[in-house]
């Protein structure tokens, strides 16, 4: 598949790693917690967006005060993040595809997610061993949708930013994708790979 390209970038959750229902519980219990509405529809439209991001357009969004600070919240989700994740998370469709790839063609995840937490996730997968390298967002000044995190994998791997394609599942990754100047696949389109997250009320 896609043998016209030198490297492969994945993103992670939603796209290589089936995350959604991990990433929904612990935000339910973080926004209750602290006091924020939860409203799946802006949830879903926020997947991508690192959680301190996210709560920055929550907190403006309701104009709401929380009890706590930004990070003090990006921590307590964190934890149950860490907490859960060995309940939550499994490879999707793409992981056989990684697995084909592995040796021949140089491949990364660049992610919305901290790097520790997604050495551990792909680690869970069983699909760390088969990544060159792990960008996360705390490796890059902007976050997607800005093209830092795709340009950084390119960087890493070796391979031009025309020469690489990203599969994604989030309206933001595939901005930033489009952002390097790299040829896109959205997994839903082409594998009907759903993210699990914030589907319902």
């Amino acid at each position: 598949m896609y043998p016209e390209f030198d490297g492969i970038i994945f993103d992670m959750d939603g796209t290589l790693v089936d995350s959604g229902q991990l990433h929904e519980q612990a935000w339910r219990q973080t926004l209750n917690h602290f006091g924020i509405p939860v409203d799946a529809p802006l949830m879903r439209s926020l997947a991508g967006v690192p959680t301190i991001g996210t709560l920055e357009i929550l907190i403006a969004h309701f104009g709401v005060t929380p009890s706590a600070s930004c990070e003090e919240m990006n921590a307590y989700k964190e934890a149950l993040v860490r907490d859960t994740m060995h309940l939550h998370v499994k490879p999707t469709a793409l992981a056989e595809f990684a697995k084909q790839n592995h040796g021949k063609r140089p491949m990364a995840v660049g992610t919305g997610a901290y790097t520790e937490e997604a050495h551990e996730i792909l680690k869970l997968c069983g699909l760390f061993e088969l990544m060159d390298f792990v960008v996360g967002a705390d490796q890059v000044n902007a976050p997607k949708p800005a093209p830092d995190t795709f340009l950084r994998c390119a960087e890493l791997i070796g391979v031009a930013p025309e020469r690489c394609i990203v599969f994604e599942d989030a309206k933001t990754g595939m901005q930033a994708a489009e952002a390097a100047g790299m040829f896109v696949v959205d997994v839903l389109a082409e594998f009907d790979i759903k993210n699990d997250y914030f589907l319902g009320e």
